[in-house]
C-alpha cells in the first residue's frame, strides 16, 4: 500500500484509474507465499475515527483503530493473523460524534443476503484459457459483424429445483449450450454488482467491486466468462454509475457525510427510485467509478459495459427542462477516454431515452464516445404498431418508417429488452394483436423484422420461445412452455431467424453505411407492406417483404434492382413455424416492368402477418 501526496491528488482530481489496488482489504503473503494478515484502507475524511471489526475482534471497534496516514482522510490498519474469507466492516465516529458502521465500497466479496458484511478475498491465482479470444477480440470490425445480444437476470433465468439459484459456475453447462442453440453473439447481464435486494435486479447497487454472492464467489464468475470467451460468446456487463441504494451500510453518506453523492438535496434525492444520484463532477465519485470499470475489464475480462439511465446522466435528474449536467457529461466523455486508452476493444453502450445529440461518436469529433446506443424510439414505435389491430395499421404507417429517418445519426441497437415486458406491459407475445395464431404471426414478424433492420439486435430473455407472461423476477422462466408445440416451433423460427443474420452479410456488415439499406416501397399505407432492399459489402443484397395484415396478395410486383431469378429464402409463414404455409413454391423470374423506380420487377404470392426474404440467384 502506497497512498502519497501524488495519488490523493489523482483521487480528488477523478484520475486515480486503480483506486482498488489502494484501497479495499489486501491479503499480504510473505516470501513463501503464506498469509500472515490483511491490509485495510479507507477513506473517510469525515471520519473523526476509524476501526475495523469483524468476527476476529467480536466486532469490537476498539480493538483495531486505524492510522489516520495523512490529514486529507486516508485510515490504514495492518492486522496480523487473519485470512481470506473474514467477515468484515468499517465503524466511523465523525465529527458530529455519530457512530456508523459501513460496508467496504472496494471490497472484493460481500456475505450472503440478507448479511451485509464485506469478505476478505483473494483475486488472485486463476488460471485464464480464453487468450485466443482476448487476442482476437482486439482485432474485430464489431460495427460489421453480426451481433445478436441475450439480456438475461441471472437469478430468474433458470433456478434449482427447490427455488434457489444456480452459481455462476453451474450456468456454464445450462447457459452456454443454450446461447449457442439460439445464435447469439454476446450475452449482456442485469447489474451483477452486490446488491441488497433482489427485486432491485441490481439497479440499486452497494458494492461495486463485489461480485454479488447471491450466485457464488467471483472466481465462480471467472469460469463462466472464461468458458463464454471459449466459445467465442460475448459478455456485457450492465453497469450503473448515476445512482445508489440507501442502505445504512452502503455508499450512501460513507463516513457520515455526502461525500459521494451530491450535497444539494434537490439534485440528490432520486424519489422515482428511491436512490440518490452520485455526484459525477466530484473527483471521489469518478476515481471510483472509472477505477471500478477498469477493474471488471482486468479482473473479469469484461468486453462491453451498457451504461444503465444515461439520460439521468445527462440531465439533472433526468429532466432536460433543468438543463445538461456538465460534470456528469464530462465523467461519460472520461469513461469513454479511460476504457478506450486502456483497451480499445471494450464497447460501451448507452441506454438513453433522450435525443442528446452525438452520443456514439468519437470525442474527437465532438461526441461523447460510446459505441452504440439503444434505439428507444424504434422499440417504442415499433411496439405501439404492432399492438394496434391490423385493419387500424394503415393510419400509423409511420411507425414503422420513420427510424431511418435518424437512423444514421448514431449506432443503434435494436433493443426489445427487460423494461418492456415487466410492470403490466405485458410479454412481447402478449403485447401483439389479434387472436392466439395472429398474436404468433405478428410476433415472428416484429423479430423478424428486428433481426433485417439496420442496427445490432438484442432481446430479453423468454423473448426466443414467444414467454407467455411477463418477466417474474422472483421465479424461473416458464420452461414448461417447451412442451407446447407452438413454442417449440417459436423457438425454432428464433434460432433459424439467427442463423439467417449470422450467415448474410448484408443483414448487418453495412449496419451504419446509408449504403447499406435502401427502400423499394415504404410508402404502400393502404395495404400496409413494406419492402427495403438490404447490401453487403460486395454489392449483393437481399429483399425483405413485411406484410403487417393478415392478408395474402397473389400476384404483388414489386421492383428489383437486377434481372435473374429470385429465390425465397426465409418465409415466416410456413407450417414449419405454425404458419397458413403460404409461399412462392417456383423462383419468381424479372420482368421488363417498371415499378418503385427500378426497370426490372418480379411477382410475388405475399404471405399473411408475415415477413419473406428474397435473393438473387447466381
Amino acid at each position: 500500500m502506497n497512498i502519497d501526496g501524488f495519488t490523493m491528488y489523482l483521487l480528488d482530481n477523478g484520475q486515480l484509474l486503480e483506486a482498488y489496488k489502494h484501497f479495499g482489504a489486501h491479503i499480504v503473503k510473505n516470501k513463501s507465499q503464506d498469509i500472515i494478515g490483511v491490509r485495510f484502507t479507507t477513506y473517510a475524511p469525515n471520519a473523526r475515527i476509524a476501526s475495523v471489526v469483524g468476527d476476529f475482534n467480536q466486532w469490537d471497534s476498539r480493538r483495531h483503530t486505524m492510522d489516520k496516514i495523512d490529514n486529507s482522510g486516508v485510515y490504514s490498519i495492518f492486522i496480523e493473523g487473519i485470512s481470506e474469507w473474514e467477515r468484515y466492516k468499517y465503524c466511523f465516529v465523525t465529527y458530529d460524534d455519530e457512530t456508523i458502521f459501513k460496508a467496504d465500497p472496494y471490497a472484493f466479496y460481500s456475505d450472503f443476503r440478507p448479511e451485509t458484511s464485506s469478505k476478505v478475498y483473494d483475486l488472485e491465482g486463476y488460471s485464464w484459457g480464453d487468450q485466443t479470444y482476448m487476442s482476437n477480440r482486439k482485432k474485430r470490425d464489431f460495427f460489421k459483424e453480426p451481433m445478436s445480444i441475450y439480456e438475461m437476470h441471472l437469478g430468474s433465468w433458470m433456478k434449482k429445483p427447490d427455488g434457489s439459484f444456480n452459481k455462476y459456475n453451474e450456468h456454464v453447462d445450462l447457459l452456454i449450450p443454450y446461447l449457442k442453440k439460439n445464435g447469439f453473439t454476446h450475452v449482456e447481464m442485469l447489474p451483477l454488482i452486490e446488491h441488497p435486494l433482489d427485486e432491485s435486479w441490481g439497479y440499486q447497487g452497494t458494492g461495486y467491486f463485489s461480485a454479488t454472492s447471491r450466485f457464488g464467489v467471483p472466481k465462480d464468475l471467472f469460469y463462466l466468462i472464461d468458458k463464454l470467451h471459449q466459445e467465442n460468446i460475448g459478455i456485457i456487463l450492465d453497469w450503473v454509475p448515476s445512482h445508489i441504494s440507501k442502505d445504512a451500510h452502503g455508499l450512501y453518506k460513507y463516513d457520515g457525510s455526502y461525500l459521494y453523492e451530491y450535497s444539494d438535496e434537490a439534485i440528490r434525492e432520486n424519489l422515482v427510485w428511491g436512490t440518490v444520484n452520485l455526484d459525477l463532477g466530484k473527483g471521489v465519485a469518478r476515481s471510483y467509478l472509472l477505477s471500478n470499470a477498469r477493474f471488471w475489464i482486468d479482473y473479469f475480462h469484461i468486453d462491453g459495459f451498457r451504461i444503465d439511465a444515461v439520460s439521468n446522466i445527462l440531465y439533472y435528474l433526468g429532466d432536460e427542462n433543468k438543463g445538461v449536467n456538465l460534470g456528469a457529461l464530462d465523467f461519460l466523455k472520461s469513461l469513454s477516454y479511460t476504457v478506450k486508452d486502456y483497451d480499445s476493444s471494450v464497447l460501451l453502450f448507452a441506454e438513453d431515452s433522450s435525443t442528446f445529440p452525438n452520443l456514439t461518436k468519437p470525442i474527437t469529433d465532438g461526441g461523447v464516445g460510446f459505441d452504440f446506443k439503444w434505439n428507444m424510439g424504434w422499440m417504442n414505435d415499433t411496439l405501439k404498431y404492432f399492438s394496434k389491430d391490423p385493419i387500424h395499421r394503415k393510419f400509423h404507417h409511420n411507425l414503422i418508417n420513420f427510424a431511418m429517418a435518424y437512423h444514421h445519426s448514431e449506432n443503434f441497437v435494436l433493443a426489445l429488452s427487460h423494461d418492456e415486458v415487466v410492470h403490466g406491459k405485458k410479454s412481447l407475445v402478449e403485447k401483439m394483436s389479434g387472436d392466439y395464431w395472429q398474436k404468433f404471426s405478428n410476433y415472428r414478424l416484429l423479430l423478424g423484422l428486428q433481426m433485417t433492420h439496420p442496427g445490432k439486435k438484442l432481446i430479453f430473455m423468454g423473448g426466443e420461445f414467444g414467454h407467455m407472461h411477463e418477466w417474474k423476477d422472483t421465479s424461473q422462466l416458464d420452461w414448461n412452455l417447451y412442451e407446447f408445440p407452438m413454442h417449440q416451433k417459436a423457438n425454432q423460427y428464433y434460432i433459424d431467424l439467427s442463423n439467417l443474420y449470422r450467415n448474410n452479410p448484408c443483414f448487418y456488415e453495412l449496419d451504419y453505411a446509408h449504403e447499406g439499406f435502401k427502400w423499394v416501397d415504404s410508402n404502400n399505407d393502404e395495404q400496409s407492406i413494406f419492402s427495403f432492399l438490404r447490401y453487403d459489402s460486395k454489392g449483393d443484397f437481399c429483399l425483405v417483404v413485411l406484410n403487417m395484415t393478415p392478408v395474402v396478395y397473389h400476384n404483388y410486383r414489386i421492383g428489383v434492382p437486377k434481372k435473374g431469378q429470385y429465390e425465397e429464402i426465409f418465409n415466416s409463414d410456413i407450417l414449419k413455424y405454425e404458419g397458413s404455409n403460404t409461399y412462392n413454391g417456383i423462383d419468381p423470374s424479372t420482368q421488363d416492368e417498371s415499378i418503385h423506380g427500378y426497370h426490372y420487377s418480379i411477382q410475388l404470392v405475399i404471405a399473411p402477418l408475415a415477413i419473406q426474404i428474397f435473393k438473387l440467384r447466381k
